[in-house]
Parts: C-alpha cells; structure tokens; sequence
C-alpha cells in the first residue's frame, strides 16, 4: 500500500509499504479520506517527542472498515467510519496520561491506504458528512470542543472571541460556539479571512494588521466572557483588557511565544483566568461527534487534493491564505 513515510529528520517520502495486519482487538481500515495538520509538520521537522523514523504519519482519518479480528466485532466491517486519534489518554479526565500519545506518532497513523487500529477509536461517521469533511475533524475538533465547553465553560449567549481565524482548530471553535448559541467574534490579519467569518454568522471582527486601538474596539462590544487563542505572546495583555469579570482565556498553543509581561494586576482585580488545553479525552470525543450530527455542522475545507500530492502540500499547511483544513482523497 501507499504510505507518507518520515524517513528522516526533514524528508517524507510517498512511497509503498506492507499492508498492515489484523491482530487481536483490531480493526483494518480503508482510508478515504485524510487531513493535514500542524502536528504533521512540526513532527516532519523534529519538533516533536517520541520521532521514530520509517513510521507513517497522519492522525485524521475518515473510511470504511474492511475487516476486524475479533468475532464480536464483525458487525464493524462495512460501517463508515473517524478514528479517534486519541492514545492511552487515561482515566482522568481533566488531564492526560504520562503514556498518551496520539496516531500517528509513534504508531503508524492515517497517511495510508489503509491504517489498523484497536476497535474503541472507531466512531460512527456523522450521515450528513462526506469522508472528505469527516476527515477534517478529529484534531481540530477535539480541540476546540475541549477547550471551548470543559475548559471555557461556554454557555449560550456569552460573548467569544476566537483569535486567528482560518486555522484548523480556530474554524471548529468558531463553528462550535455559533453552535452552541455564543455571540462570536474573531480576530485574523486577513481581510479575506474576516469577510468569510462574518458571512459565515460572526458578530464582529478585528485586523490586527490594520487596526491599532484592539481595547477600544472591542469594549464597545461589551466585553468578552471567553477568548479561545493559539499564538500567546504580547497580545495576551490585549485579550486580559477586554474581558468581562470571571472571564476566561484558553489557550492552546504559543506560536508567538511568551508574552514579556502579563497584566497580572488586572487579572487579579477582575477574577480572571489564563488556562492552558490540549486535545481532549475519548468522552469529549464521543460529545464532539455527536454534537457535529446534532448541529449538522460541515467543517471548513480549504482545499480538496488527491492523496499523491500529500508530500508536497506540506508547505502550505503555514500559509496565512488557508482558511479550514487541507484534506486528501485517498
């Protein structure tokens, strides 16, 4: 079969590897669908633990199951199915295992033909998705449901801020909190970005690039109760002034790196707090994929490409033009 195979610090390679095969416990699935992500890049370019060389990169997948080990769990072959990425997350549900890991890294993921996994991350595929969108949620999705709903407590009607519109987990906390019935707003340096986010439901939006009174602006809004951001850095002093007391800043990455200072006197004073997520357990990905069906949510696909560009599109996955997930037709 067809594998995305890192072969070593830096290079991947499309190339033809053994099919894998059944043992007990386990599912083989054909892939027809697959996303890229930031986690696949940053592993391509040895910024990630646990690197194996030779191992099959990918941790979204949508596809059909051709076959199962066990007997009792035949009735999976044929079914539609996402794979949930997650690995030995745990039992405690607020945090993960010291052994987690997800597909994908070091265990063979979903850049393949075909990909084995154990039978309990397999989830139904929501009806109303081709494998193509269905694909484009685990990462993203889990993420952004785990920070908007158990780490932000978002509730309807509150006002959100999602910073960095366009990227695969903004799209889904974006999507989610219009779900859920929250007054959302955005951020992002494009104006291409904020003009899709407001014709998609946005309340309101910001350029960063372009607009320099951020505090202003936005206390026009009234306040935010909840700010969901992946960059951190300075602009985390911007989010602290515009936010409602016993309001809440989730983050889930820190692109932009460390902020020089936080405004701690003013977090202190209005009862705020700064809280750090990642990914999600398999009961929140049990939630997320329900509330996918229920909300008949479509997420944002960038660009539809055929599995024998995957390689190759490595280099936009950084590009500040993309908006939603790059998916591949396996």
């Amino acid at each position: 079969m067809k594998a995305l195979v890192l072969t070593e610090s830096g290079k991947i390679e499309l190339k033809e590897v053994s099919k894998p095969e059944l043992s007990v416990g386990t599912a083989l699935v054909k892939i027809k669908a697959t996303g890229l992500n930031r986690r696949d890049d940053w592993i391509r370019e040895g910024k990630y633990p646990n690197i194996k060389f030779g191992g099959i990169l990918g941790s979204d997948g949508a596809g059909v199951v051709e076959s199962a080990f066990n007997e009792e769990d035949q009735t999976w072959v044929g079914k539609e199915v996402v794979i949930n990425p997650n690995i030995d997350w745990g039992t405690d549900l607020e945090s993960q295992s010291t052994k987690y890991t997800i597909l994908g890294m070091p265990v063979n993921g979903t850049f393949a033909e075909y990909v084995l996994v154990p039978v309990h991350r397999l989830h139904h595929k929501p009806f109303h998705l081709d494998f193509l969108q269905a694909a484009a949620l685990p990462l993203g999705g889990l993420t952004a449901f785990r920070a908007l709903f158990r780490k932000g407590g978002l509730r309807a009607g509150q006002n959100v801020l999602i910073s960095g519109f366009g990227g695969g987990v903004a799209q889904f906390a974006f999507l989610f909190a219009k779900a859920a019935g929250a007054n959302v707003y955005v951020t992002s340096g494009s104006d291409e970005k904020i003009e899709k986010a407001l014709k998609l439901g946005a309340k309101g939006a910001y350029n960063y690039k372009k607009q320099a009174n951020f505090d202003d602006l936005w206390k026009t809004k009234g306040g935010f109760d909840l700010v969901i951001d992946s960059a951190g850095g300075d602009q985390l002093n911007n989010f602290i002034k515009v936010l409602r007391p016993q309001g809440k800043i989730v983050f889930y990455g820190a692109t932009n790196g460390l902020p020089a200072k936080i405004d701690l006197y003013r977090m202190f004073w209005n009862q705020l707090s700064l809280i750090g997520t990642t990914m999600g357990n398999d009961h929140e990905f049990d939630e997320m994929i329900s509330f996918v069906g229920k909300h008949q949510i479509r997420p944002i696909v960038d660009s539809i490409r055929p599995f024998s560009k995957i390689a190759e599109s490595f280099v936009d996955i950084t590009k500040s033009n993309r908006v939603g997930k790059i998916v591949f037709q396996v």
